[in-house]
């Protein structure tokens, strides 16, 4: 998300609503390729790489603390996509985690038949 940021950063002039819109892609394709053991930490991690992710297209001050205020207000006008994304990478990895439990548990049962 930081590259996917600075990249926005250069090409966009900073969009807020540009990198909303490409990190919704990038929580499906987290949810996704995230390995089956891992499959609970990806909405955890999904939002911290949105915040992080803001950056480089947050709106800078002159000092450390507009350069807060900048990343803030930017968390708080596009919070609908990182809810958003976070939904869809959690409803992703839900269905993942109930079919890969399906399948141990018929597994299981197969076993003992």
């Amino acid at each position: 998300m930081v590259v996917l940021g600075s990249l926005v950063h250069l090409l966009f002039g900073a969009s807020l609503t540009v990198y909303g819109v490409l990190f919704v892609p990038v929580c499906v394709l987290t949810a996704l390729w995230v390995r089956p053991s891992d499959l609970l930490t990806a909405p955890v991690v999904v939002p911290i790489a949105f915040a992080l992710g803001l950056l480089p297209v947050a709106p800078r001050g002159d000092g450390a603390g507009d350069r807060l205020m900048g990343l803030v207000t930017a968390l708080a006008m596009e919070a609908g996509w990182l809810y958003g994304g976070t939904l869809v990478a959690g409803a992703i990895v839900i269905t993942r985690r109930i079919r890969l439990v399906r399948r141990r548990t018929a597994a299981r049962g197969r076993a003992t038949a």
